[in-house]
């Protein structure tokens, strides 16, 4: 492998970052914007790229700016975990075998926080 390579980010590393960007900021940011939040040397059409796929993947939404767009996340970093936990599910062909094996796979503290948003008392969770 080339030393160009060798630098290159982990797979998802780079889409992560330009999420807790877009959270950060709090408003819709274009790609530049982004860029320049991030602080690293990221060319802008990168950027673009990012949130062009973030956009595929149904995690942030776009609006015309300009002559370009500025992307805002669809939802917070528990949303969104919520989301691809869905994704997950919906890809398995055996809903209650994943289901089983994910609860028994629980720690006693998040079987009791799972049980009490099921039984509708969120407060007991907070």
């Amino acid at each position: 492998m080339s030393e160009q390579h060798g630098d290159r980010r982990p797979a998802g590393e780079l889409e992560a970052s330009v999420l807790a960007a877009l959270w950060a900021v709090g408003r819709p940011l274009t790609p530049g914007e982004v860029r320049e939040t991030l602080d690293a040397d990221l060319a802008r059409t990168t950027a673009t790229t990012i949130l062009t796929r973030l956009r595929e993947k149904g995690m942030v939404d776009r609006a015309r700016q300009g002559r370009g767009y500025a992307y805002t996340p669809i939802a917070d970093s528990s949303g969104l975990h919520a989301r691809r936990m869905h994704a997950e599910l919906e890809r398995g062909e055996d809903r209650s075998s994943i289901l089983a094996r994910f609860v028994s796979d629980l720690s006693p503290e998040d079987e009791g926080i799972l049980r009490a948003l099921l039984a509708g008392d969120e407060e007991t969770c907070e």
